[in-house]
């Protein structure tokens, strides 16, 4: 199973949990794969320019909007370095914590679809997120926080729409044929920390609003805070770190 994880400098105890407990979960082989913005341009597969304020809030230049990590575009790339195989992978942001068996959310996966995604109906009401960046909002919101894709059926996510097209188009997945072609995974795979009932179980929290350590900024405390920062301290042991080498050549 592969897995890429969005990856951002910024964020790098998130993707240590994030990768921490997907092998903790499961007794299956996975390859994971941190996706990180300057491997990409080193490949040349992606050079959509952005511009950086002195506060760290990051805005495209293609369509002038904020965008709130380095891997809110690059996760499109996935299929290009898949060479639009046929074999499932999995995309997710790095602000997640599994608590399930990773094996169980890759057997969901059907063939009739290009992607699967929870399909949430999220409407934030806050204006930031995170360490302080802007909350931004377009329809489909998260769902393209996790994404199992078969690569042969997104063949619409050509370098020029990956560079250029609109962050929402990208997010919306527009770049597919045909709503019939997004399958839906049950939301427990995609659990918005914040937003979802939290009676229920999640098998993958999201920290949508920010990580445990972001609460000195604005992200709100969460009833699985505790467990992240068990994991992180497992991961900070050296028991499954971050690879020193992602992008495969």
């Amino acid at each position: 199973m592969k897995i890429f994880i969005g990856y951002d400098p910024r964020d790098h105890d998130a993707y240590r949990v994030a990768e921490q407990s997907i092998r903790e979960n499961t007794k299956a082989d996975v390859d994971i794969i941190p996706l990180k913005d300057w491997e990409l341009r080193k490949k040349g597969i992606y050079w959509r320019p952005y511009r950086v304020e002195e506060s760290g809030q990051m805005w495209d230049e293609r369509d002038g909007k904020p965008f709130s990590t380095q891997f809110s575009f690059t996760r499109f790339a996935v299929p290009l370095l898949e060479d639009y195989g046929n074999e499932w992978v999995l995309f997710i942001d790095a602000d997640m914590m599994f608590r399930a068996d990773i094996e169980d959310l890759f057997a969901l996966a059907d063939d009739k679809y290009a992607v699967m995604c929870v399909k949430h109906n999220q409407k934030p009401t806050e204006l930031m997120k995170m360490d302080g960046v802007l909350q931004t909002k377009y329809a489909r919101k998260n769902w393209s926080s996790v994404m199992l894709m078969k690569p042969s059926k997104c063949r619409g996510l050509t370098p020029y729409a990956l560079n250029n097209w609109d962050g929402s188009s990208l997010h919306g997945l527009h770049f597919i044929e045909g709503d019939d072609l997004i399958g839906e995974l049950p939301a427990t795979w995609n659990f918005l920390a914040g937003y979802d009932d939290p009676s229920k179980n999640p098998k993958n929290v999201h920290f949508t609003l920010g990580t445990p350590d972001m609460q000195l900024f604005n992200a709100p405390p969460t009833p699985w805070d505790g467990e992240w920062w068990d994991c992180l301290d497992r991961a900070k042991k050296g028991v499954f770190d971050a690879p020193k080498t992602s992008i495969r050549d």
